[in-house]
């Protein structure tokens, strides 16, 4: 399914007011409660899953009626011309009033975060209790070293390979050996990297079905090209602010990604976040990065798809292996008049046992923020084929590292790298406008410089 897509806060007082007014209108779903001792108002993502958002709902009552509050819902919308989420976040940052809880989606909380409540206690207790939160979780969440949102597992999704079982025999490679559906060992997952998706990507093309990879200017095609610029050990900018655009390891992502491209589907460059879902689900495409949307909807729509689908990480470059992450978060506004149950209702939601049984309703398509809960069972028993998703949270054995397309630099220049799709441009001026390096080079440094002094 189409993910979504990223915020903006450039927003005047009279839209304000128009965006107020979308906000509600919004589809709500009230927990009346019998004595109520004070009520609160939450904003959570409109999941895609049909029994993801009831689930969500049972469990907010549950909680409402056990601690006598009564509690709102309302479920936004978000990665449509109409996003509902973005509407609601900006309105009511500028407004200064509305929910008490909102949800954010990657670079959110760092847009926000002059009007969110810090929420240190929450999280900090979070983690006594079930460990390390991953670190790009950290990296958009925190802000001046205070946590500012919390990455909920409720839409947080990874984006691993998706490739079709099938045709990667017909070429000699075993997927399911490399990446079993149980405990497994890294060594055996070394064959797949990056060389060898070069090497494979002529083939898909010959066999009318290639690697259904974008160059777009949405949030799959930027955490995949952010992806392989790491996995080669390259960033744009470094974490003190310092622009890297002239290394040898951006240099060699950009050779590597020039050499890609001319095996990539012809409408490459214009990929939204829902055509790598349609290549696959249509049968025209024999590998995919993508959460398991794509494949849940095949396992509806086109089942001899799914079943000859395996998810494992994506592959391993020269500088390591990383999985492109999107999280979601919730943050608590500065002006909600309820905070104290906001947090609790938070801490709540995020036991394991919350946690599972909303992952469980989403068919294992959500990724909790600890590594500890990555044992679910639900990736281990969905089919078909069984198990086709137990390689979708990133396991102790895959040497895997979560990245986010921008990362390290300071969040507010990674968001313009990111929003901008700045490293995605340069890849498609050298590529399909077959422009001179150093002419790119010039001009994406000229656009950095832009963002790192705003």
């Amino acid at each position: 399914m189409q993910e979504p897509s990223k915020p903006s806060t450039r927003i005047s007082r009279r839209s304000a007011i128009k965006l107020g007014a979308a906000a509600a209108a919004l589809p709500l779903v009230h927990m009346q409660t019998a004595h109520a001792a004070g009520s609160l108002k939450l904003a959570f993502w409109d999941h895609w899953v049909p029994a993801a958002n009831p689930t969500m709902q049972k469990l907010v009552a549950q909680w409402g009626a056990k601690n006598h509050v009564d509690v709102s819902l309302d479920l936004l919308s978000a990665g449509t011309a109409n996003d509902k989420m973005l509407l609601a976040e900006a309105a009511e940052a500028l407004a200064g009033t509305g929910h008490d809880v909102m949800v954010f989606q990657a670079w959110g909380v760092q847009q926000y975060h002059q009007h969110l409540e810090p929420i240190d206690d929450v999280v900090e207790g979070l983690i006594k209790q079930y460990g390390p939160i991953d670190a790009m979780d950290a990296y958009l969440g925190k802000v001046n070293g205070h946590w500012m949102g919390f990455p909920t597992s409720v839409g947080t999704q990874y984006k691993p390979s998706c490739a079709r079982i099938s045709l990667f025999k017909k070429w000699g490679y075993d997927v399911t050996a490399w990446y079993p559906n149980k405990p497994g060992d890294a060594k055996t997952a070394e064959a797949w990297t990056y060389d060898l998706m070069l090497k494979l990507a002529p083939e898909a093309q010959k066999a009318g079905k290639p690697f259904g990879l974008g160059l777009g200017l949405t949030t799959d095609s930027v955490d995949m090209t952010g992806t392989i610029l790491r996995a080669h050990g390259g960033v744009l900018v470094d974490e003190k602010g310092n622009m890297q655009l002239r290394s040898d390891a951006v240099q060699a992502a950009l050779e590597y990604l020039i050499k890609l491209y001319p095996y990539l589907p012809a409408d490459t460059v214009t990929y939204d976040d829902a055509s790598n879902n349609k290549a696959l689900i249509s049968d025209s495409a024999a590998l995919i990065f993508n959460p398991p949307s794509a494949w849940w909807v095949a396992r509806r729509d086109a089942i001899h798809v799914a079943e000859d689908c395996w998810t494992f990480p994506m592959p391993l470059g020269p500088k390591g292996r990383y999985n492109s992450h999107l999280p979601f978060f919730w943050g608590i506004w500065s002006f909600s008049p309820n905070k104290t149950a906001a947090k609790e209702l938070i801490t709540w939601l995020q036991q394991r046992a919350q946690v599972e049984t909303l992952c469980d309703a989403a068919v294992g398509y959500d990724i909790p923020p600890f590594a500890s809960m990555h044992d679910f069972n639900i990736w281990s028993t969905v089919k078909p084929p069984l198990g086709t998703v137990y390689n979708y949270p990133i396991r102790p054995w895959h040497d895997t590292q979560t990245n986010v397309a921008g990362y390290p630099a300071p969040p507010h220049i990674a968001t313009q790298l990111y929003t901008n799709a700045t490293f995605n441009v340069m890849v498609v001026k050298l590529a399909k406008n077959k422009e001179k390096m150093k002419n790119v080079l010039d001009w994406a440094e000229n656009e950095i410089n832009g963002y790192i002094n705003m």
